[in-house]
């Protein structure tokens, strides 16, 4: 009946220490109000009525009603709390991302590609008010998913990424290009690229450099991620007979001064993970990097209750009047 019943003035409470008090006064002062005559036998009066003994109930309804009354000047009042956020800057990002067969590779575990759909996944779950978009690069690279607010589709998408999906090689300056193209129209105050690879650009009609300057035009920040370990890897090098990939220690090669080159130009920053934990360090910094402007609104919303105490002080003294002057009329 209580829960979450809230008092607008708890101090009218201290009132209700007028009570006891109360009732320590009617039981002194009962005997003095009440007439007494000494006779030696009470032979031949008749039996006295029960409605004496019930008289106390009259102050026991006054004082009920006197505890109605303090309640309600307590007001209670239940509370309903609701919160509306509003996006004052959202972000629009795109990542870029290489399914070259190299990304296969197994320093990171089970291997590369997995590893960073893991990271990525947990990266747009912590972006819930920003647009999201994928682009994939190997040879050549294509929009996976454009710009959006619906993480469930994003979400999805990543999940398909597999190697295979575009011919091989490494066309830097084709993902970073084809990224640009997917946020020069966004209006959004804030966009950002960031863009992850474990080799050296050997393939695509766009030079890495001139994509990084279209960023700038766009006023685009790219972030750049390489990852591999440092020295050799377990790579895959030829393919088996049944289909599967050959494994052998290759050396990592990855143009980071390239990678720096990009960051530099577009204001981002360059990342090198070079295992798991590295690697979800990396994203966890890019998340605290890219904030969004959010505005939080508190709504309240008040419910009076103390009407019911009234209308049941109000019922307690008229119940108290009609029983005083009908019941025990002739005891008063």
């Amino acid at each position: 009946m209580f829960e979450n019943i809230y008092f607008a003035n708890p101090q009218f409470f201290w009132l209700l220490l007028l009570l006891p008090v109360a009732v320590l006064w009617y039981f002194l002062k009962r005997k003095e109000q009440t007439a007494s005559l000494k006779i030696s036998s009470i032979e031949g009066f008749p039996k006295s009525s029960l409605l004496p003994k019930l008289k106390p109930l009259l102050f026991a309804m006054r004082l009920l009603a006197l505890a109605a009354i303090i309640v309600a000047m307590a007001r209670p009042q239940t509370e309903d709390i609701s919160t509306r956020t509003k996006t004052t800057q959202g972000i629009d990002i795109v990542m870029s991302i290489d399914v070259s067969s190299s990304m296969l590779a197994q320093d990171l575990k089970p291997n590369r590609l997995v590893a960073l759909k893991k990271v990525a996944a947990e990266f747009i779950d912590k972006r819930p008010n920003d647009r999201i978009g994928l682009v994939v690069y190997a040879g050549e690279s294509y929009t996976k998913t454009p710009i959006t607010s619906d993480k469930a589709i994003v979400q999805k998408a990543l999940k398909e990424i597999t190697y295979g999906q575009v011919d091989d090689g490494t066309a830097i300056g084709l993902g970073l290009a084809t990224a640009v193209n997917r946020l020069k129209d966004s209006k959004a105050l804030s966009k950002v690229i960031i863009l992850l690879t474990d080799g050296v650009n050997n393939t695509g009609f766009i030079e890495p450099q001139t994509a990084a300057d279209l960023a700038v035009e766009f006023g685009i920040k790219t972030y750049t991620i390489a990852i591999g370990t440092n020295g050799n890897a377990l790579s895959p090098v030829a393919y088996n007979a049944d289909g599967t990939f050959r494994y052998a220690m290759e050396a990592v090669e990855i143009d980071e001064a390239l990678l720096q080159s990009i960051a530099e130009t577009t204001g981002g920053k360059y990342f090198r993970a070079t295992d798991n934990k590295k690697l979800e360090a990396i994203y966890d910094e890019i998340n605290k990097l890219e904030k969004t402007d959010i505005e939080e609104f508190t709504y309240y919303k008040y419910e009076e209750k103390f009407r019911p105490w009234v209308y049941l002080a109000g019922a307690l003294l008229l119940l108290e009047w009609l029983t005083r002057i009908t019941l025990f009329r002739s005891f008063i």
